[in-house]
């Protein structure tokens, strides 16, 4: 091969062998004979050898890194974005890692359905107040000029024909694509893998729980999950309350990425995942438990038609067996998680957590209605 006649060149170059006529010493030499392909890194060690007795560079220690891999090459998903590959060191108590991470889902979790509980408060009361709005806003509008062509109108329009349901999920959309443009800004990248990637190698840990149920680095991962939260919006929101749908929604996105932490620390498959399929699985199990009979089919083919009930088994069987398998095209054990959650949620979560609220909704009407109490002494 031409490389290995280049490299047995260098085999006389040393202190004792003498320069060549032209004055050129031997760094010169052997840079003019070298193809330039192979000036490489993988041969620099090769070249100080055969040179001189130059001191070799320092050895660069893998770090810690927040992409996160076990010392393998880890197998991206084309639904998550290029990340660094540095080795990891796991730690030699990784259940420490968990830590964290699980005091963050139980108070986030609880601040959740807290403030739920005080929205739908909020919202019963100003209800009467903006019946009252409507019907003069209705009475203004009959008595205003009409603009033919006016196209806020027309989105009012369109606002007012929509379901419950797909007004609550348009917030959620809307935020899930803002971030998806977040992906496409070249100099956020370093910052959208460290806070909106979930990774329990990362040095960020709890807050990424969250965020990166609304990011999506694919547009045809985020449309499909999109589509799916449209498509059961109005069904969960008819069964919980928009309230209650929204707690429920946010925090099924913290607790699939903790079932994913737990999932990667055990296997020690470290990588980052991103999406609100850990969400959107805790909407679909719910309704699907709720109402088994009813009848669902794939998007792509829509002529084949099955259960709901039906449906659920194959999605948990699916993903119980990618999560033992080790597939890592899906985060299986986030999807897994979220599908739990909502089985449990519809089934005992509701009389245990959002039926008990009635002492939080009394300490915030009592706050509300008394307001700070003035001290003093007594006359």
């Amino acid at each position: 091969m031409a490389w290995r006649g280049w490299a047995q060149r260098g085999w006389g170059c040393g202190r004792a062998w003498a320069p060549p006529a032209g004055g050129r010493s031997c760094e010169e030499l052997t840079a003019a004979l070298a193809p330039p392909r192979l000036l490489g890194r993988r041969f620099n060690f090769f070249i100080q050898q055969k040179c001189g007795f130059r001191k070799a560079p320092r050895k660069v220690e893998p770090r810690r890194s927040d992409t996160g891999t076990t010392g393998e090459t880890y197998k991206r998903s084309a639904l998550i974005p290029p990340v660094e590959e540095t080795v990891f060191y796991p730690s030699p108590y990784p259940i420490r890692t968990l830590i964290k991470p699980l005091f963050f889902t139980v108070g986030f979790t609880g601040c959740a359905f807290g403030s739920a509980a005080i929205w739908q408060y909020e919202s019963l009361k100003s209800r009467v107040q903006s019946y009252f709005d409507g019907i003069k806003a209705d009475w203004l509008d009959s008595i205003r000029p009409q603009k033919e062509g006016d196209f806020r109108k027309e989105i009012n329009k369109w606002w007012n024909n929509l379901s419950d349901g797909q007004r609550t999920v348009t917030g959620i959309i809307a935020a899930n694509v803002f971030v998806f443009c977040l992906w496409r800004v070249p100099s956020l990248q370093r910052t959208m893998i460290r806070y909106f990637t979930s990774n329990p190698a990362s040095k960020v840990l709890c807050s990424p729980m969250l965020l990166s149920t609304f990011s999506h680095f694919s547009l045809f991962h985020m449309a499909a999950n999109m589509y799916v939260l449209w498509s059961f919006s109005s069904s969960i929101v008819n069964i919980l309350g928009q309230e209650q749908f929204m707690a429920v929604y946010l925090s099924a996105g913290v607790i699939s990425n903790f079932v994913s932490y737990v999932c990667k620390v055990a296997t020690g498959r470290y990588g980052p995942s991103l999406g609100a399929s850990g969400a959107i699985m805790t909407v679909l199990a719910a309704v699907c438990t709720k109402i088994p009979e009813g009848r669902l089919a794939i998007i792509f083919l829509p002529m084949f038609t099955f259960t709901a009930g039906n449906a659920l088994k194959a999605i948990i069987a699916m993903d119980t067996a990618g999560m033992i398998l080790g597939w890592k095209f899906f985060d299986h054990a986030a999807h897994l998680g979220g599908a739990l959650f909502g089985i449990w949620y519809i089934t005992y979560g509701h009389e245990l957590i959002w039926k008990n609220r009635e002492p939080l909704v009394k300490i915030w009407h009592e706050m509300r209605t008394n307001g700070p109490k003035k001290g003093g002494g007594s006359k």
